[in-house]
């Protein structure tokens, strides 16, 4: 009974060395991200303190970003649109992609 017991103890510490590696790998911040999004021709898209308003032949779009914690704006002459993420963990840079999706 001593072997199963020690036998339990020893699993026991493996699951927890397995878990504790786990939390270590999510733990793990990345210092900046960010994604470029190019503009196509005959469109035209303003950004104002995280408001994206893009405009073409069938209309126009208008989405607010301000409850994310992103830095939208227009480079290369305002022929692409950058989005731009701080020190972000994985579900958040998942949120900086669904920006860029919404946005394309």
């Amino acid at each position: 009974s001593e072997a199963v017991l020690a036998w339990k103890h020893c699993r026991h510490i493996a699951d927890l060395a397995r878990v504790a590696s786990r939390c270590l790998l999510a733990e793990m911040k990345t210092l900046v991200q960010e994604e470029s999004i190019p503009v196509p021709k005959g469109i035209k898209i303003s950004i104002k303190s995280k408001i994206v308003e893009v405009s073409g032949k069938h209309g126009s779009l208008k989405r607010d970003f301000k409850h994310l914690p992103i830095e939208l704006y227009l480079a290369n002459s305002g022929h692409e649109v950058r989005a731009k993420m701080y020190f972000a963990k994985s579900k958040q840079l998942s949120m900086l992609r669904s920006v860029c999706s919404h946005i394309n």
